[in-house]
């Protein structure tokens, strides 16, 4: 179903999504890569502070961010967001209502209406922002995957939200493709990692190493850097009783 709001499009726009999207499909070889070149490749289409990739459990409320930002948020302010996840109106829009295309918080209350909840207050007023949208690329009733752009300043305009809507589709395609290897790659049983005696975050980078993720993917996912990434690593081998990555996931797998 096209956007609403396609006929707003003009051919210079057509032009420039189609260079997103070929830049984002260049690079899209894992979902790491995807996220990073996504974020690059929208921010540059729509102009935002704050241009991320949230990858959201909605049952539990954990997210995986990916970004590029002239924005600096802190820990707190990432508590402050988690603890409204569920009540913030993007997320109850394609989450709850599962609205298809891209929206912006003003579509769903008036911007005097935001600034008077608590999320505004704790999260978006702390870090020096006013307005976001939010594009979905995956709804699966379990996850919600979902580019989202926030500025300071002036909202985000008919014809911009038209735009991202333009290379919504194809963007869920290039991630469904990116993360295939992950759907396929061998499964590692948190229980049996824990009787190897790996701890709760040793598991998760073997897991992301399993699916053929480099350390600087790992570093992405997990929000660390690669150097802790390596550290884990170490003791992991340590632990096994390997000396490569293959074999730590052979010696997880029990081959």
């Amino acid at each position: 179903m096209a956007s609403p709001r396609h006929e707003l499009l003009r051919s210079r726009d057509l032009r420039a999504a189609l260079m997103a999207l070929g830049d984002i499909a260049e690079a899209a070889d894992s979902s790491a890569h995807f996220a990073q070149a996504g974020v690059q490749a929208l921010s540059r289409l729509v102009p935002s502070e704050l241009t991320t990739l949230s990858r959201c459990d909605l049952r539990t409320g954990k997210r995986i961010v990916v970004g590029t930002a002239q924005v600096s948020v802190g820990v707190d302010e990432r508590a402050a967001f988690d603890r409204h996840f569920h009540e913030h109106p993007l997320v109850r829009y394609h989450a709850v209502e599962r609205g298809a295309f891209a929206h912006r918080i003003s579509d769903s209350m008036s911007q005097a209406r935001f600034r008077e909840t608590a999320l505004y207050n704790d999260y978006y007023r702390r870090v020096g922002l006013s307005h976001a949208l939010a594009l979905p690329v995956c709804m699966d009733g379990r996850e919600l995957v979902s580019f989202v752009l926030n500025r300071q300043g002036q909202d985000f305009s008919d014809c911009e939200l038209a735009l991202l809507d333009s290379v919504r589709r194809p963007l869920a395609r290039l991630f469904d493709r990116a993360h295939a290897t992950e759907r396929a790659s061998p499964a590692l049983d948190n229980e049996a990692l824990a009787r190897l005696g790996l701890t709760r975050r040793e598991s998760e980078v073997l897991q992301w190493v399993a699916a053929g993720k480099t350390d600087k993917d790992v570093a992405t996912l997990l929000e660390c850097s690669p150097r802790t990434v390596h550290k884990h690593l170490q003791r992991i081998y340590a632990k096994l009783g390997v000396e490569t990555r293959t074999a730590a996931v052979m010696r997880a797998l029990g081959r």
